[in-house]
């Protein structure tokens, strides 16, 4: 099915992951093109951003000419994985979605996720995140749920599982015939809080991003499932694809000392989770200090910067019209 004509053409747009399987990068998050040769089929595996129609429309017309997905599914259903999404299945209106059943009140409208951490620490990304959205997003009747055997739709060498903790329904893929791992953002393997290490694509497995990550203990138990399972290549939602002994040295240390890697030091869900079930959110704990703080700095720096404007703009007017009296003679 994939063109090998076009792969000089694609080199640009994609990065190979294993045999089938193929990344794109938009910004800051991947997304992934599963071929299924059995089924003469294939999958995307999340959304990415709003900016990334084109880019998924036009890889998948490269890759599998005018084929449509046998089905859209998700790891979660934060804003960088569904961003897509709905104008997707405007184009695409009968392909269905996937994602586990506790995502789904992100993916009705019913529910918004519980709140960013913008003192989770590490980077410009953290430090940013009270701008991100957190849905909910509604597409209505595309959405299903993941079967319960873990079978993957579309894709029957392959299985998902379940890695809560950055979201409530947090999945995984996995193909145990090469052990390839498409892990989300169960860990990543770049430094998601920083803007430095994602621009510059180092390669590092880390935990799931800090910022939007509400239950701790959850990602712990999760990338300690997804490291017993001995991933030979591991494609994350944020980072370059890994693999060999340097993807699982790095992934049993992440394992091993999580709370001290992996785990703000400070932060709103540090030893405080978020509490959901299947109809979103039932307790989110209370602003930290750090972020409470944060506030009032991000608040007055707000007004100070709208107070210089503000002067300057009337500087500038009050030249003007000096300037032109001058120029009159009065």
């Amino acid at each position: 099915m994939y063109m090998q004509a076009t792969r000089e053409k694609s080199n640009q747009l994609i990065f190979d992951v294993a045999p089938g399987i193929w990344g794109a990068k938009d910004l800051f998050v991947n997304f992934y093109f599963v071929e299924s040769r059995e089924q003469n089929s294939w999958v995307l595996i999340d959304a990415g951003l709003k900016t990334s129609l084109a880019k998924i429309l036009k890889i998948s017309k490269i890759l599998f000419d005018s084929q449509l997905p046998a089905a859209i599914i998700l790891t979660h259903a934060h804003f960088d994985h569904t961003g897509a999404l709905k104008e997707l299945l405007q184009r695409w209106p009968s392909v269905p979605v996937y994602a586990h059943r506790m995502e789904l009140p992100y993916l009705r409208g019913v529910a918004a996720y519980p709140p960013p951490d913008p003192c989770a620490g590490g980077g410009l990304m953290s430090a940013m995140s009270w701008l991100y959205p957190r849905g909910p997003i509604n597409i209505g009747h595309h959405i299903n749920v993941l079967p319960g055997d873990r079978t993957v739709p579309g894709l029957p060498d392959w299985q998902w599982i379940p890695t809560p903790g950055h979201s409530p329904g947090h999945v995984s893929f996995y193909r145990d015939a090469d052990k390839v791992l498409i892990a989300g953002d169960a860990f990543v393997t770049t430094k998601a809080e920083s803007a430095i290490s994602i621009w510059q694509q180092r390669k590092i497995v880390s935990g799931p991003p800090r910022y939007f990550t509400p239950d701790w203990e959850a990602a712990k138990n999760s990338v300690s499932q997804l490291t017993q399972l001995a991933p030979a290549i591991a494609a994350t939602g944020h980072g370059m694809p890994m693999r060999g002994a340097r993807l699982m040295a790095q992934l049993k240390e992440l394992s091993r000392y999580f709370n001290k890697i992996a785990v703000p030091l400070h932060g709103r869900y540090n030893g405080h989770p978020a509490i959901t079930d299947e109809g979103g959110v039932l307790y989110v704990p209370p602003p930290s200090r750090c972020e409470v703080i944060s506030r009032y700095v991000l608040g007055a720096s707000l007004l100070a910067a709208g107070a210089l404007a503000v002067y300057l703009k009337t500087r500038k007017s009050r030249q003007k019209a000096a300037a032109e009296a001058e120029a009159a003679g009065w």
